[in-house]
Parts: structure tokens; sequence; C-alpha cells
């Protein structure tokens, strides 16, 4: 006669923990499977007829973009629109992470200077600026400052080549002519050779335990070539200075008050964030590791560069690779003042007109994604190569 606990006990197959674990995850697996497929019959059903696929994009898209870093008209297409988009916002994320990282550590330096002005300043632009919302700082830089800008006759010049008015800011732009490729030629040139040297005096190294700088073989190849090259080809690169004729400004390239007001606040919101993550990286470096510096005689700046920022970077790159996505997907809220980014022309206007809301939708989700996969792999990447490696 069996005991009643013995009836209670599970069967000898659910106790094993690795069989019990696998019969959970695929019990998941099935919902999950399930609940998709109840979403994509129920989409059907709701859509009925409607035609759907991407031949859209070979359509005509019968509106106009007022900025375009390639060439767009009315007539172009969807697929059109989409580039368009896409570059516009790629702008606005590249330029964005370059400027809100320098502005970035310079603050978060600042905040742990020695001089008190300093110190309190940078601490005052941190607590600001990160405690307002993005959005309505871009608004503020767009309704509040760059709307009541003077006419380009009244126009703030900076060193008489870069002028700012309420049409935005125009700035000098370089033109080359053909000798150029031959100064690409031969910087490609100097890149490659450079990179084969590093191996070769690594090897050296691993070899003979020698140790021999790149940096000036590296000037010489990527700087020092492509320079000379310049000069024997007659300088073929001009410069373009903005110049006011009539009423407006005519020559270098214009800075539409969209793009500046996005630039300038995802600049300054981001940095702030960038701020306290560089703070906090360097400070958790070991007080020992200043004290050696110190002790060797290096003066603060060099404690700084040669020891603090190198070591803080281990403890920086991650939390930094978050501001990078959050800063590429708030290029979103540009709609809010009219810049044609992605989501504004492509999944607003585009939308809007062709009916097919999913398959733009769709595309957006896999550019915002592919944007965010991209920057993560590149800074994971660079992560890997400043981590600190045990032997």
């Amino acid at each position: 006669m069996r005991r009643r606990s013995d009836e209670a006990r599970p069967p000898a197959a659910l106790s094993n923990p690795k069989i019990r674990s696998a019969v959970y995850q695929v019990l998941l697996i099935a919902a999950v499977v399930w609940l998709v497929v109840q979403i994509v019959l129920n989409a059907r059903a709701n859509l009925g007829t409607r035609v759907s696929g991407f031949d859209f994009l070979w359509q005509s898209a019968g509106f106009g973009i007022n900025q375009t870093l390639i060439p767009y008209d009315e007539s172009s297409t969807y697929a059109r629109v989409f580039l368009v988009g896409l570059l516009n916002t790629l702008l606005v994320a590249v330029l964005g992470i370059v400027f809100a990282t320098l502005l970035g550590f310079a603050v978060g330096i600042g905040r742990l200077s020695s001089n008190w002005l300093v110190a309190r300043i940078a601490g005052g632009y941190v607590e600001l600026i990160r405690n307002l919302p993005l959005l309505f700082q871009i608004l503020f830089w767009y309704l509040a400052v760059l709307s009541v800008l003077p006419l380009p006759r009244q126009a703030i010049s900076f060193f008489g080549v870069m002028f700012l008015s309420i049409r935005g800011l125009q700035v000098p732009m370089l033109q080359p002519s053909e000798g150029m490729i031959y100064v690409a030629a031969a910087f490609a040139f100097g890149v490659v050779a450079t990179i084969a040297e590093g191996i070769r005096l690594k090897r050296l190294r691993e070899r003979t335990g020698r140790q021999v700088s790149l940096t000036w073989r590296a000037l010489v190849l990527m700087g020092g070539l492509p320079l000379l090259v310049f000069v024997a080809a007659g300088a073929p690169l001009k410069l373009d200075v903005p110049r006011l004729e009539g009423f407006n400004f005519t020559g270098g390239v214009r800075m539409r008050p969209e793009l500046l007001a996005l630039l300038v606040s995802l600049t300054t919101y981001t940095a702030a964030f960038i701020a306290e993550v560089v703070r906090a990286g360097i400070l958790g470096v070991p007080r020992g590791q200043i004290e050696a510096a110190s002790a060797l005689g290096l003066r603060r700046a060099q404690i700084l560069r040669l020891v603090l920022i190198p070591q803080a970077l281990r403890i920086i790159v991650p939390p930094l690779t978050n501001q990078y996505l959050n800063l590429t997907k708030n290029t979103s809220l540009g709609i809010s003042i009219g810049y044609p980014d992605l989501f504004a022309v492509f999944a607003g206007t585009a939308a809007n007109q062709t009916s097919q809301p999913i398959e733009i939708i769709g595309i957006t989700m896999v550019v915002y994604l592919t944007l965010s996969l991209a920057t993560s792999l590149l800074m994971n990447w660079y992560n890997a190569r400043v981590r600190l490696t045990e032997r």
C-alpha cells in the first residue's frame, strides 16, 4: 500500500531541473507563437481587402522637403523620401553625438575642477539642463531664440565668414576641384601604410621587447604625405565664403533654424547626462592612482590626461552608449518644429498619403533598430579595446 506522500510526488522527469526548465521554455515559446499568430490573424481580418506591399515606394511622392542632402523634388518617389529623411536623421545624430561628447567631457571635468567658480557653473548647467524636458528645450531654442533673430541684412556676423539670422546659420563651404582625387588617394594610402606599420611594430615588440612609437610615422603617412600632394596639385580646394546679395546670402552652406534648434537642444541635453557619466567614471578611479602619479611629479593636467581618463574610459563607455542611443532616438522629436527627419517625412507625411502605415512603420522600426544595434556594436568593440585584460 503506497503512502499519500508518494502519491503527491511529481513525476520523476519533472523532478530533474534541466527537464523542468526545458518544459517551461517550450511552453513559453508556444504561448508567444500563439499570441503572434492571433495578432497577425486579427490584423488581416481588420485590414480586409486593403492592398498591402511595398510597391508604393516607387510612386511619386508629390510633396516638397525643405532640407535635403541629395537631389529631391516633388516628382521623386517615396523611396527617395525615405532616403532623404534617413540622411537628415543621420546628420543630426552624428553631429549631436560628436558635439555632446566634447561638451559633456568638458563639463564633467569642470565639475571636478579645483576652481570654485568653474565647478559651480558646471554643476548648475547639469542640474538645470537635465531637469528640463527635452521637448521644452527644443521649442525654447526654436521659438524663443532663433525665431527672434534679425533679418539677413542685420545678421550677426562672426569674423565676417559666418552669419546668423532668422533664416539660419550661413557658414563657409569647402569646394574641391579635380586635383582632390589625388589627395584622397594619398590619404587612403597613408591609412593603409599606417595600419601595416602598426602591425610590423607590434610584431617587433612581441619578438624583441623593443617599444617603438607609431605616432610620428602615422603623422607623416596620414598628414604629411596628403599635404605634400595637396601642395603639388596646386591646392585644389577653395573656401566658398557666404556673402549678402540683395535680401539673402549666397555661397557657403545654410543650416536652417529647425536643424540648429534640434542640434543645439540635443547636444546640450545629452551633454548634461554625459557630464555626470564622466564625473562618475573619474571618481571611480582608485585614489591611489592619483597619489602615485603625483609622487612621480606629474602635473594635474598630465594626471588627468595620462592616468585618470584612460582608466575612467573603462567605466564610462557602457553608460555612454546609452546616451548615444537616446540621442539618436530623440531626433524624432524634431517633428515638433518641422525638421524633416525620417520620422516626420516618412512615418508621418508619407504614411498619411499612402494609407499604408503598417509597411511604413515597419520600415521605420527596422531603421531605428539597425541604428541602435550598429551604435551598440561599435561601442562594444571600443569597450573591448580599452578594458583591462588579465594574464
